[in-house]
């Protein structure tokens, strides 16, 4: 069995990053040639990684299942990233993101790879502003900051409402540079089914041609796993259709342990449900709560619409329960709170699940501002209205533009309507600070692994994260590892490991095709989702957490004898696509109940409602829970659990608290 060994350096903690940096083997530029690594996934983490090791002279394979890396998911990523430069003078810097982020993950990261992402925030900006990224600037050309969630300073760079966008062009401007040097290879429309393993190291990879349905063996010295988040077990979820867990669940099922699976972030600021036939949700980008005000009416069951609801009949529920912070409290804070007042009786709109996200202050308040710049006395309120509705539009318009083509309704006009959903992973394959994973040679980033924001992820802070580990910390540890191969020489594809691996994923099509059953894959995995959402969503309990994995053992028995995957698995099958991600997801939603039941307390995004104060917020048990669940995959049986104890020296847990 192997040992949980985090690998964090020795000193104290603003050095450790940049002494390890000076220890750590390099593999020199001769040798480079003679490595080959794998990527799996192209988005940000991905792209940023195949990019700079390509650059490097490694001979780089980068595979992603969407026809052009510009498609992946963290396209959708739209307030901005987070980095701790202080432009706004207001008192940030490397410790307070390192401490903000600490405290938003409620006290359950691991202090060393979190300071070493506050470290590198500033040179990501940098980086990402050299790669011709348009962030939005000040008047006078500097670049501009906006605040977020769980913070009380502006440290977000963004670029109007599609920072995400930007920043994959960027990275994939650097990724196809690689490629046309011949430094990448890039295999679109090709999924990876299953990792190998070879004399105990990862070396290579089963990938599915999703175009003709060939399958492919692909070897390399070591293998990185940048494939996102697995919020799609839930179905419904802010995530792209198309993203999901198999790749990392493959490597758990090959011994990787999965560490805090049941940590899942649920986002406050989405367009709510409409109806049983959606197969996706929208987010609404947090940066909105930074002028934004959320209430609801003080009234239950109040009809009226929200414009003829006067400003004393209104429960701006935030602002009253949280004054220090308000409307941004992290993401975990006013998912609950939300959820408390439509649980009351007091949500809006047609369903009675959503509460509003009110623009008229902040358009009044932009208005002034922006007459007072021009001069303009004794202006009128229709002027006013105006001018701050161009300020508004300036800075969120195509988000606003966005809510009006899904609901029909004009927010510059009426509040938007927003309730919580799922939208980020907390959980992913446990890393060491090498990001590692306990299998030698295989490395995950960005959201596929867990290391970096605990319990709750601060918003901002995900492309923060796959930018971080792929630009500037991959590139030094992955040579570390890489210095053992520089004899080994190719790997051949012809290994039994590889024949084996490649029979595993043959003969589960095979299994799924001969099925013949009478439900559609939809069917299981909309039937996962309703469990996952209703008793391992927002609030957990003991009862319903033990219902649930006898619930998704039983769906999954049906799923493989009842599911009917149309077509053939030598062409072009989406329905075969879904079919063994959706089988994936059943065994994954099964362990992510096991975690939640094991973990008895609530801590950010784990919220078991036998663990709450008095007062309805998150009751953390630090003397028996700070550590990080890493889960081992058992055959037969439930799974095996791994602890990794959590030490601050830095930062002294304490009870949040954002009033």
């Amino acid at each position: 069995m192997s040992e949980l060994n985090s690998n964090i350096p020795k000193g104290p903690l603003a050095d450790k990053w940049q002494t390890h940096k000076n220890s750590i083997r390099l593999v020199n530029p001769a040798n480079k040639r003679n490595i080959d690594v794998i990527v799996v996934g192209t988005g940000l983490a991905g792209a940023s990684a195949a990019a700079s090791l390509g650059e490097m002279g490694y001979n780089v394979k980068a595979f992603c299942f969407q026809d052009s890396p510009r498609r992946a998911h963290s396209i959708a990523a739209q307030g901005g990233i987070n980095a701790a430069k202080n432009y706004r003078n207001d008192g940030d810097s490397v410790y307070r993101l390192f401490y903000d982020t600490i405290k938003g993950g409620d006290y359950r990261s691991r202090e060393a790879n979190v300071h070493r992402l506050a470290e590198v925030s500033v040179n990501i900006i940098d980086q990402c502003v050299a790669q011709g990224v348009p962030f939005a600037r000040e008047y006078g050309g500097l670049l501009d900051n906006r605040s977020f969630g769980g913070v009380q300073v502006s440290r977000t760079f963004y670029a109007k409402g599609q920072t995400g966008q930007q920043l994959l062009l960027g990275a994939y401007s650097a990724l196809s540079r690689q490629v046309a040097a011949g430094q990448v290879k890039l295999y679109s429309r090709h999924e990876m089914m299953n990792l190998v393993m070879v004399d105990g190291k990862a070396r290579g990879i089963i990938a599915r041609n999703l175009v003709t349905g060939e399958i492919e063996r692909h070897s390399a010295h070591a293998v990185l796993l940048c494939t996102g988040g697995y919020g799609n077990v839930f179905y419904l979820s802010t995530n792209a259709m198309g993203s999901n867990v198999t790749a990392t669940w493959k490597a758990h099922k090959k011994g990787a342990f999965f560490g805090n699976p049941c940590f899942t972030q649920i986002h406050p600021t989405c367009i709510p449900v409409s109806g049983d036939y959606q197969s996706k949700l929208t987010l609404m980008s947090e940066s909105l709560r930074n002028d934004g005000r959320i209430w609801v009416p003080k009234a239950k069951d109040d009809k009226r619409k929200p414009v003829d609801i006067p400003e004393e009949e209104r429960d701006y529920y935030l602002e009253r329960r949280y004054p220090a912070f308000g409307n941004l409290v992290p993401r975990d804070v006013a998912s609950r709170a939300a959820k408390e007042r439509c649980d009351a009786g007091y949500g809006v709109g047609q369903s009675k699940m959503a509460v509003y996200l009110d623009y008229a202050s902040a358009i009044e308040r932009y208005g002034k501002a922006e007459a007072n710049k021009q001069g303009l006395p004794n202006v009128d309120t229709a002027t006013i209205l105006k001018l701050g509705k161009q300020v508004v539009a300036a800075k969120y318009g195509n988000l606003f533009e966005m809510y009006e083509k899904i609901t029909g309704d004009n927010p510059y006009e009426t509040p938007m309507r927003i309730y919580p959903a799922v939208h980020y992973t907390m959980g992913g394959l446990w890393v060491d600070y090498n990001l590692m994973s306990n299998l030698d040679g295989l490395f995950v980033l960005g959201e596929a692994n867990f290391s970096d924001h605990g319990a709750n992820r601060l918003g901002a802070s995900a492309l923060m994260q796959g930018l971080a580990d792929g630009y500037f910390v991959v590139p030094y540890t992955l040579g570390n590892y890489l210095a053992d191969d520089i004899r080994t020489g190719p790997i051949s594809t012809d290994a039994p490991e590889f024949e084996q691996a490649e029979k595993e994923v043959t003969d589960t099509m095979d299994r799924l095709m001969s099925i013949n059953g009478d439900k559609t894959v939809d069917y299981f995995h909309k039937a996962l989702g309703k469990i996952m959402w209703d008793k391992c969503g927002m609030a957990r309990s003991e009862q319903g957490l033990k219902e649930a994995i006898s619930e998704i053992k039983a769906l999954r028995e049906a799923f493989w004898s009842e599911v009917r995957v149309p077509g053939d698995k030598n062409e072009f099958n989406p329905e075969l696509e879904k079919a063994c991600r959706v089988a994936d997801f059943l065994e994954l939603g099964e362990l992510m109940c096991y975690d939640a039941l094991n973990r008895n307390e609530s801590c950010g995004g784990h919220f078991r409602e036998e663990y709450q104060t008095e007062e309805g917020e998150a009751l953390r048990d630090d003397e028996n829970y700070t550590y990080v669940a890493a889960w081992e995959y058992k055959e037969s049986g439930e799974p095996a659990l791994h602890k990794e104890v959590l030490e601050f020296e830095n930062v002294k847990p304490t009870t949040r608290s954002y009033k």
